[in-house]
């Protein structure tokens, strides 16, 4: 199985160059069954990674662009009536796809906005009294722009804490710049096709839950949340959600990196992706941001814990 989540890795690296660790941070996220929600300015490869992701894996995709007009029968479908049969028929929207990308999702109405709660968490869609389950597996993948840009309302704490993980990608180095200029030049197209089968996939989902944590682990994560919520500094101090979140994605981590147990630097390599977004104020500009994070991480000893 190793050999095949890092020939997924070395795939998307082709289409995503120079982000090998927001690669694996964005496949941690969904081997550990949660949300993503990726963070940066316009034209840095936010959709190119989402839709590596979904071929990849084999995920049937859809792609909703989230705007100020958009409503929520737009993407979660509508009844409508069948003069022939003299009955309402359900039209299912775009969410209902294995993988979801919700373009710019904070350029959308807050009641947009909301209308992905249930979804996000219930895995399925409540429509004139009627219930609609979602495929399985089900992931939305959000990208958002910087609050500072005109037309953007900022995401609610209640639903960034529905995203399981959050990355920014940032600027390329020269090199992987470079390379992509190269390539854009040449036309020199990757061509992408499923790294593994559904099953396969659903198998490492499965796996990530038998990955051991022993008791100085938990007390980790305990001291880590502790931690936010009784010293001052952390707008938002972390939930039970946020825990089981963390422990779930160093789970997954752990996974990535072909171990079956998990050590303190896995909870620290995904502490900034699992819990910055949770602990700040929803109206913080998000570049660059990692600053409540370290001073968690500076904070806890995990010898100590």
């Amino acid at each position: 199985m190793h050999q095949k989540t890092q020939y997924a890795i070395e795939q998307i690296s082709a289409t995503v160059i120079g982000k090998e660790q927001q690669i694996k941070l964005a496949l941690t996220c969904l081997l550990a069954n949660g949300h993503l929600l990726i963070e940066d300015l316009p034209g840095m490869g936010k959709t190119t990674l989402s839709h590596s992701l979904a071929v990849t894996f084999g995920l049937n995709f859809s792609r909703i662009q989230f705007t100020s007009d958009l409503l929520p029968a737009d993407m979660l479908g509508l009844n409508i009536f069948d003069s022939a049969k003299q009955s309402f028929e359900f039209h299912p929207g775009p969410i209902f796809s294995q993988l979801v990308l919700a373009d710019e999702i904070n350029r959308a109405s807050p009641k947009t906005q909301s209308a992905l709660l249930e979804a996000m968490e219930e895995k399925q869609v409540s429509l004139d009294g009627e219930t609609h389950i979602l495929p399985s597996p089900f992931f939305v993948i959000g990208t958002q722009n910087p609050m500072h840009q005109s037309g953007t309302y900022p995401l609610p704490e209640s639903q960034l804490d529905r995203f399981l993980m959050c990355i920014q990608l940032g600027y390329p180095d020269w090199q992987a710049e470079k390379k992509m200029l190269s390539e854009h030049q040449t036309a020199d197209r990757v061509e992408q096709s499923p790294a593994m089968k559904i099953e396969e996939f659903l198998a490492l989902q499965q796996k990530v839950n038998h990955v051991h944590a022993s008791d100085e682990i938990f007390n980790y994560i305990l001291a880590l949340v502790t931690h936010s919520r009784e010293q001052e500094g952390f707008p938002n101090p972390l939930s039970p959600r946020a825990s089981k979140a963390l422990l779930q994605a160093s789970k997954a981590w752990a996974l990535v990196h072909d171990r079956d147990y998990v050590v303190p630097e896995d909870i620290q390599a995904v502490l900034p992706s699992v819990a910055e977004h949770r602990m700040r104020t929803a109206v913080s500009d998000f570049t660059g941001q990692t600053s409540l994070s370290k001073k968690l991480l500076e904070a806890i000893d995990p010898l100590a814990a």
